[in-house]
């Protein structure tokens, strides 16, 4: 059975950064003595073998260089090639210790950097027989606390990235779980209020007009295959979006193009809709096209089920700088449930515009009635 890969990488990580101390002795200790120029790039090639393993366990890596070229080191006959080959190590062991602390939490990379520094300043006083002994133990100890602070911000940084990439993810969830809830409130409340009128009149003409009745019932039952397909395609939408394979594909949104839709459903609902559409067509960007045509939904359905009147106003306005959308009604009703402003619909409404950075008013007519109104900018690359 073959090994699997990242095992076959730790091994060999593992095999290189035991095989430092051998690679490091086998150079200083080359044949015709004194110092030559061949060991440099051999000392630095040596100094490359702990950090494979530093990369996967920075940790061990450390570990291995600080106790591998410090045995190493008492061995070390010239003493100028000897301070070279110290500050060398100390070095590369504070950029090590640095990589631990920038990932690593701080209870495993204070002591890995207090460890480098005390390992250097050992090795500085016993093996490099400094003469200003302060400074140069002030030199590693700085060394060593400049690499953790690096890596220690980094880590923080990190983790703040990260951390606002989850919160980033938690918002567009809530705003999508936002969006499906006036979907859904949008659609469902429509149809129920069409459904509610629809089986009132069939109730009422049932036993002195049956084909009138007959008409109710057939339009309580389109009404209901059509809400029931539309909220299966969004449940369906919603369970393969939680899977992994990819999103699903969504049917087209309705825009200000299904208005005529909507005046005949509320027809059937027993409201006449007169509407006015002024301007030019220039299609609107989706997130509008969408907006508008909910907005003109909720207001037509607070008519049919609140406002006590059999017609009402729809005007559209389109030009290149807003989209202008007013409803009006006369009926005796509030056209809202309970007190304006405190139904669900009104508050999806204002919104839904407060987003596209629009305004919106709402509230009863001087002369009787209730009016809803509109207004969102036109973005100025649809102009």
């Amino acid at each position: 059975m073959p090994t699997p890969p990242n095992r076959t990488g730790g091994v060999l990580a593992w095999s290189a950064a035991l095989l430092f101390p051998f690679a490091l002795f086998a150079t200083i200790t080359l044949p015709g003595g004194g110092v030559n120029l061949l060991q440099v790039p051999l000392v630095a090639l040596a100094l490359l073998l702990p950090l494979g393993l530093a990369r996967r366990s920075p940790l061990a890596g450390l570990l291995v260089l600080l106790a591998g070229g410090t045995a190493v080191l008492f061995l070390v006959q010239d003493e100028t090639f000897g301070r070279i080959l110290i500050l060398t190590v100390v070095i590369v062991a504070d950029g090590m210790a640095g990589h631990v602390a920038a990932t690593r939490p701080r209870r495993l990379s204070l002591p890995a950097a207090a460890l480098t520094a005390l390992v250097g300043g050992t090795l500085a006083l016993t093996i490099g027989q400094v003469d200003d002994v302060p400074t140069v133990l002030t030199v590693i100890l700085l060394g060593a606390i400049t690499a953790w602070v690096i890596g220690d911000s980094i880590r923080q940084r990190r983790r703040h990235a990260a951390t606002q990439r989850e919160q980033a993810e938690a918002r567009a969830v809530e705003a999508e779980r936002l969006r499906i809830a006036r979907e859904l409130h949008d659609m469902v409340a429509h149809s129920i209020a069409v459904i509610a009128v629809q089986a009132g009149m069939g109730r009422r003409v049932i036993d002195t007009q049956p084909a009138e009745a007959r008409n109710a019932l057939a339009t309580i039952e389109d009404t209901s295959r059509e809400t029931a397909a539309a909220l299966r395609r969004m449940l369906v939408s919603l369970r393969r979006g939680d899977g992994d394979s990819g999103p699903a594909p969504r049917d087209p949104a309705p825009g200000l193009a299904d208005l005529d839709d909507l005046v005949a459903s509320s027809a059937q609902a027993g409201v006449e809709i007169r509407l006015r559409r002024h301007g030019d067509r220039t299609p609107l960007p989706p997130d509008i096209d969408l907006s508008a045509f909910r907005i003109v939904q909720e207001a037509v359905t607070n008519v049919i089920r609140h406002a006590g009147t059999g017609h009402c106003d729809v005007g559209v306005h389109q030009d290149d700088r807003a989209l202008t959308i007013e409803v009006t009604d006369d009926g005796p009703g509030t056209g809202v449930p309970a007190v304006a402003g405190s139904g669900n619909g009104l508050t999806g409404m204002r919104e839904r515009v407060s987003l596209l950075g629009g305004e919106f008013a709402s509230g009863p007519r001087p002369g009787g009635g209730f009016r809803i109104a509109a207004t969102i900018p036109v973005p100025e690359a649809t102009r």
